[in-house]
């Protein structure tokens, strides 16, 4: 019985460390703005895409992009188009989860969204994930050009053989 009260015991203290670890990191990250590194990150695929569209298109674009903690959590990330200014809102959130997610493939599918807007094409058909969509989304360098996040891929690459 002592032998199990002492098992019993440093099972509740090293879950109560790691449930506090857990909570302090989160809130740190929720508090503050995105590290150095990841925005660096940011720049550099961001510079990779522009460059690309100017090879592809012949156009130089330069699209404001926003990383909020404000927008729905379900949301990875958007392109809007307001009085005829096109930005890219990044879900700071989300970079929490997967980082590299959310540069390599949401960074190039809402630029596809912001060329569509650039091309005057506002169709809702499909949500915005029409074929021409699709195809300049993959012409840009975008890995995986699919209407909806493909949580597989987020996960894939927490876990410790990949």
């Amino acid at each position: 019985m002592n032998k199990l009260f002492k098992i019993f015991s440093i099972l509740t203290v090293l879950s109560i460390v790691l449930l506090v670890a857990v909570t302090t990191n989160s809130n740190n990250f929720k508090n503050n703005p995105l590290s150095n590194k990841i925005i660096e990150k940011i720049e550099k695929k961001n510079n990779i895409i522009k460059q690309t569209i100017n090879r592809r298109y012949a156009i130089d674009v330069d699209i404001p992009i926003k990383i909020e903690d404000k927008i729905k959590d379900n949301l990875f990330g958007m392109a809007t188009y307001r009085d005829g200014k096109i930005e890219i809102i990044l879900n700071k959130n989300r970079f929490q989860e997967n980082e590299n997610y959310m540069i390599d493939y949401v960074l190039p599918h809402e630029y596809a969204h912001a060329l569509m807007f650039h091309f005057k094409n506002f169709t809702k058909q499909n949500g915005g994930h029409t074929k021409k969509w699709q195809q300049i989304c993959l012409n840009i360098g975008g890995l995986k050009c699919d209407r909806f996040v493909g949580h597989n891929d987020i996960l894939m690459e927490k876990l410790p053989f990949y």
